[in-house]
């Protein structure tokens, strides 16, 4: 099968590898879709934490955003999943500490993370070999596309849900990439009145398309009580922002990552009586994701703006946008095919 391999920070190649056999209680999937994430690019220019902590190495696929079709399964599991589309979870627990036996296998201290942590080859391929226990099953209704955008969408559900909000109540979302334009449209959903700030116009203008109408530059943003702030941006000082931002009572999400680390005083958070809330991981919204998709409550469709080939991956990792690509964020990933593609 052929798959893109990263070698070294900036180097890549697509290789032919032996196609991967299903273990005891794993499946293969041939892959549809694979949605590039802000992780790869960070594995692409050596940036990623994992590396210097030992949690990770090259050479290593990526790939962790995907949705495809069982192919094959391994002794011990369900034939009935053999054919089924599907996406799956990147967390990969141990499976017998008390983490995960509390179903936080999110954050056991020994997990795999597909693509990702441990050596666990990623999604970037024509095929794929992961856990059964990993897998969620897709309706008809959630094609590739959307199955794809499951696993982002699973973080962004939980950022929207820690926000708590109540309908009409008043929620600024830091930072409209992906991940933020995700937590704005389930806020939407629960019927808030959603805010967003970003820093450039293109990205401002998109939210707009969307049909957000409250968009807002750092220096924009209108003196109103936000009963909820989440951070979704990459930027060290937003953090300390949303603090002051943020009514007294309020409550604060954080699922953004800087480069270095971001500080909030602890005083304030007190004095204010505010609730902070960290989201590592899609896993426990992943079902709830599917069934936001299946309905229509949510349509992330429009944030994809291009899909390419295994061949294009290198210069997207490297920040080329695709040719006729869209306004959306998100570019995808079709290892079946060389062409490049704009989304519809």
């Amino acid at each position: 099968m052929r798959a893109f391999v990263l070698t070294s920070p900036g180097a890549y190649q697509v290789q032919d590898l032996p196609a991967p056999v299903a273990a005891p209680g794993e499946v293969v999937v041939g892959v549809e879709r694979v949605g590039v994430c802000g992780t790869d690019v960070e594995f692409f220019t050596g940036a990623m934490a994992y590396l210097h902590q030992g949690h990770s190495a090259y050479p290593m696929r990526p790939g962790h955003e995907w949705a495809g079709r069982v192919a094959a399964v391994g002794e011990g599991v369900d034939p009935g999943w053999l054919g089924r589309r599907v996406m799956g979870d990147t967390m990969l627990g141990c499976g017998n500490c008390r983490r995960c036996l509390l179903d936080r296998q999110h954050v056991c201290e020994k997990r795999r993370e597909v693509g990702i942590r441990g050596g666990q080859a990623g999604a970037l391929a024509e095929q794929l070999a992961v856990p059964a226990s990993s897998l969620h099953a897709l309706p008809d209704s959630v094609d590739a596309v959307l199955g794809a955008l499951v696993e982002p969408g699973g973080n962004a559900l939980r950022a929207a849900r820690a926000a708590a909000p109540r309908p009409r109540d008043r929620v600024l979302v830091l930072g409209p990439g992906t991940i933020g334009l995700l937590v704005a449209m389930f806020l939407r959903a629960a019927e808030a009145e959603v805010h967003l700030m970003g820093a450039t116009d293109a990205s401002l203008a998109f939210a707009r398309e969307l049909g957000f109408e409250h968009v807002w530059t750092e220096a924009s943003v209108p003196d109103l009580p936000f009963d909820a702030v989440v951070d979704a941006s990459n930027a060290a000082h937003l953090p300390g922002s949303a603090l002051e931002l943020v009514e007294p009572g309020g409550r604060l999400v954080y699922i953004g990552l800087a480069g270095e680390p971001s500080r909030i005083d602890t005083r304030t958070l007190v004095l204010k009586d505010v609730t902070a809330v960290g989201i590592l991981s899609g896993s426990p919204g992943l079902d709830a994701t599917i069934r936001a998709y299946a309905t229509g409550s949510v349509d992330p469709r429009p944030l994809v703006a291009a899909t390419v080939g295994l061949e294009e991956v290198g210069p997207v990792l490297a920040g080329k946008r695709p040719s006729g690509a869209g306004r959306g964020p998100k570019i995808h990933v079709d290892p079946r095919s060389g062409l490049v593609r704009r989304a519809s």
